[in-house]
């Protein structure tokens, strides 16, 4: 069956409004040996970059740390059950935001966080003495399921 333009326009319309509307992230990590662990995280988005916050020392921020390959999924919450599934996944790298992009990602995080009612995030609350810190990962390549098939096919978000 061939793939109409109107099919892609409507899979970069549905990865939009779920990345858009979506609140948590799952990060698929993996550590250092491929031991594989999910983990969801609430994030802010900017075009393909995803920001969130998290510990040094937990699990997920460990395996970024040796491996920034990750695997990502956003999926619409409630879930649906009209038979096709509203989920974006995403293949991207993340890593620690480095300190040159901590005040332009930590602005992204903070409009969010404030737009949702969370409250502001400042550089105190991501820095040394603070246990928290700022993590990114920038998106490669975002997908969708095809309809009525668990198939994911690449959609172009023009980001």
């Amino acid at each position: 069956m061939e793939r109409r333009d109107t099919d892609e326009q409507d899979d970069a319309g549905l990865a939009r409004r779920v990345l858009d509307d979506g609140r948590y992230l799952v990060l698929a990590s993996a550590d250092g040996d491929g031991n594989p662990w999910p983990t969801p995280v609430w994030f802010a988005r900017d075009g393909r970059e995803l920001v969130w916050v998290s510990r040094r020392g937990t699990r997920h921020s460990t395996n970024v740390a040796r491996r920034s390959a990750v695997g990502i999924v956003v999926f619409e919450t409630p879930a649906p059950v009209d038979g096709r599934p509203r989920a974006v996944y995403a293949e991207a790298t993340a890593g620690e935001v480095p300190d040159t992009d901590r005040d332009r990602c930590l602005a992204i995080f903070d409009r969010c966080s404030r737009a949702e009612g969370l409250g502001p995030w400042t550089v105190d609350r991501v820095v040394a003495p603070a246990e928290l810190r700022l993590y990114r990962a920038v998106v490669s390549r975002f997908f969708v399921l095809e309809p009525d098939r668990d198939v994911r096919r690449e959609v172009d978000l023009g980001l």
